[in-house]
């Protein structure tokens, strides 16, 4: 087998420690034009790419998220902070979740967290979600780690060797792959809870 196994979990932690995210204060105070949005999604979440030429926001991709209420209307064609905030949560989203749902999820936030006129601004809000999200990479390197070592003792009845191996890391993506399968299934169901108030409130 090609891959080393080995090395492909140690490469793995080591993008996870890796992970970073983008610091309220890295993000310009003042307001700006489409262009010079997409210039520094571009340059902050490159490290985020799988492919070089992946895109990570577009001129497109903006108006779609206005057009479908996941992101307010610019104000005279100029985004603010809190536009930035917001494309910085769909960014993440849009890798699991569908438009309507991700459009449910900011609901609230475009609503009353980013005019900044409550209690909590939104670059609070995202700065404190980021701190709970950086203190559970440690927790999951562990539970890779866990699942790495339950792979490793699967197909006992194979002979070691690269057939072995390949069903060995065979079955390490099956256990991630159910993780995120049922953690996805999970925040669906409290999107449709979601859902239902929203759609007895507007009634």
């Amino acid at each position: 087998m090609t891959i080393d196994m080995n090395d492909l979990l140690n490469s793995i932690l080591k993008s996870l420690s890796n992970i970073d995210y983008i610091r309220p204060e890295e993000i310009p105070n003042i307001d700006l034009y489409m262009d010079q949005v997409t210039t520094f999604m571009d340059k902050q979440l490159a490290s985020t790419k799988r492919y070089e030429d992946d895109k990570i926001l577009t001129k497109t991709m903006i108006n779609n998220y206005t057009k479908n209420h996941l992101l307010p209307p610019p104000v005279k064609k100029k985004y603010s902070r809190e536009h930035v905030l917001i494309l910085i949560f769909i960014y993440y989203f849009k890798n699991i979740l569908s438009i309507r749902d991700i459009e449910t999820i900011l609901r609230p936030l475009t609503e009353k967290y980013f005019s900044g006129e409550n209690s909590v601004d939104l670059a609070s809000a995202y700065e404190e979600v980021c701190q709970m999200e950086k203190e559970r990479i440690e927790p999951l390197q562990d539970a890779v780690k866990a699942a790495w070592e339950k792979s490793l003792s699967s197909f006992p009845e194979i002979p070691e060797g690269d057939e072995r191996d390949e069903m060995k890391l065979f079955a390490f993506i099956c256990n991630l792959s159910f993780d995120v399968y049922l953690k996805k299934m999970m925040i669906e169901k409290i999107i449709d809870e979601l859902s239902s108030k929203n759609r007895q409130q507007d009634s």
